[in-house]
């Protein structure tokens, strides 16, 4: 329990600006529920949130220490009270999240709280399997982002050997990662593969692609297939060979098929035609290929999850099922052992 005096510059404040005020860790709706359930009492009294604070009232407060912290970074995660994830699988070593577009997965100049990896943290947080304040605690980490307007699937570590193991299996390209997709034109062939080098600018935060080795240029590998057609619209699946920076949306612009909604790599006459502002592009299955001992997260080899639904596959191509969409997406296997070395 804190206590506190009211002094003049404070008195006449309602109690939940005041808590809103001196405590900006505590959400509002916590703040009213500590209220309610009498932690938050004056001169020894219950209150109520409107009550007017006087000169010389004693606060007394029974709340956990950390919301008197100051913000920070790494406690951001406090000021979420109802933490919005839509889970597609947990157990006790990992989390995999399908993310809405819009939201950063860690935080940035324009946003610091409302990240996925927040919220992850305040509902592991509240569900007591994971406190920061306890000794050696392991901070829930995601293994792969996306960027802020793709949504789709995220893998979070739970425990530092989830993360290492999952970190590894990415990097060897032991994941198959398929996405959807709606392209402002058609790809030739209908299906097929995209190679080429990624250069990536960091200053414009944008990549080029070169269909020959330069300086600084990455290999990238595209595997597609176009699904569907409607007009100058396509439904394509890709799937990431490799995973570099804008990969598939540099690729399909360079390949003269913008995702549509992509204000970086596609065309704005044609986005303002439809009115989408963010490009349509989904991370929207993902299957663990082990090749190699993955430790203590062996049961997950074999594992697959598809989101349920994607809104732009939807509304531009109605008559479209995903689950007419094969499970598998196969890449050759030369193709990936090239990639791989």
């Amino acid at each position: 329990m804190k206590e506190f005096e009211i002094g003049k510059n404070d008195a006449g404040q309602r109690l939940d600006r005041w808590l809103s005020k001196n405590l900006p860790l505590l959400p509002a709706p916590l703040a009213q529920k500590y209220i309610r359930l009498k932690r938050v009492k004056v001169n020894g009294k219950r209150a109520e949130r409107d009550t007017r604070l006087q000169v010389g009232d004693r606060l007394q407060l029974y709340i956990n220490d950390e919301f008197f912290a100051k913000p920070a970074p790494e406690n951001a995660f406090l000021q979420l009270f109802k933490p919005r994830l839509d889970i597609l699988y947990e157990d006790e070593q990992i989390m995999v999240l399908n993310k809405p577009a819009g939201m950063v997965v860690h935080g940035d100049e324009t946003e610091k709280v409302n990240t996925l990896i927040n919220h992850i943290q305040a509902y592991l947080y509240q569900k007591k399997e994971w406190s920061p304040y306890q000794e050696g605690a392991f901070t829930p980490a995601l293994c792969n982002r996306i960027d802020r307007n793709t949504g789709g699937i995220v893998i979070a570590a739970k425990t530092a050997e989830a993360l290492r193991v999952m970190n590894q299996k990415i990097r060897d390209r032991e994941l198959s990662k398929r996405y959807l997709c709606v392209t402002a034109g058609r790809l030739q062939p209908p299906s097929g593969t995209l190679r080429s080098y990624l250069r990536k600018d960091e200053a414009q935060k944008q990549v080029y692609v070169s269909h020959r080795p330069v300086p600084g240029g990455r290999t990238a590998v595209t595997e597609y297939r176009t699904l569907a057609t409607k007009g100058s619209l396509s439904l394509v699946e890709c799937e990431l060979v490799t995973g570099r920076t804008h990969q598939i949306r540099a690729q399909l612009a360079d390949a003269g098929a913008p995702l549509l909604g992509d204000g970086k790599y596609g065309s704005e006459k044609v986005n303002r035609r439809y009115g989408r502002k963010h490009q349509a592009l989904w991370s929207w299955s993902l299957t663990f290929r082990f090749v190699t001992d993955a430790g203590e997260l062996n049961y997950l080899n074999g594992m697959h999850w598809q989101v349920p639904r994607v809104d732009f596959a939807e509304e531009y191509f109605p008559a479209f099922s995903l689950a007419q969409v094969p499970e598998t997406f196969s890449v050759n296997d030369t193709i990936r052992k090239a990639v791989r070395e």
